[in-house]
């Protein structure tokens, strides 16, 4: 598996879901230096996960762009989109509840991409209060 383009695609988001679908894409993205991003099948809902420790100790988040991450996922929760459990890093990231694949596969793309700096993506998957 090779490491995910910046920006990614959401049709090129793993499906990480099961122990050894999770632990594999993992695996890859340690093995690339590379931020992890993944979804996963909880039953009939959906999780994104991230984590920018699979990247190495080079990669850093800026503080803008973790502060605009973790205000996304927040607005996502209080609009009841994601569960409250949802991590909002700065260095893991989750969001549980999501209604289906497709919405999962979008938000993890934008938030990959936000991960490497680029937050438009992420201001259209949750668009910030006018």
């Amino acid at each position: 598996m090779q490491p995910l383009p910046v920006p990614c695609p959401a049709h090129l988001i793993p499906d990480a879901s099961g122990t050894n679908a999770f632990h594999t894409a993992y695996r890859q993205a340690m093995a690339h230096h590379a931020v992890f991003v993944a979804i996963e099948s909880d039953g009939p809902r959906w999780t994104v996960k991230a984590d920018t420790l699979t990247a190495g100790p080079e990669f850093s988040l800026d503080d803008a762009v973790n502060d605009a991450v973790r205000d996304a996922i927040t607005r996502l929760v209080r609009i009841r989109e994601v569960g409250l459990d949802a991590y909002t890093g700065p260095v893991y990231f989750m969001m549980h509840g999501l209604s289906t694949e497709d919405r999962a596969r979008e938000l993890a793309a934008a938030l990959h991409a936000a991960l490497h700096g680029d937050l438009e993506p992420l201001h259209r998957a949750a668009p910030p209060p006018p």
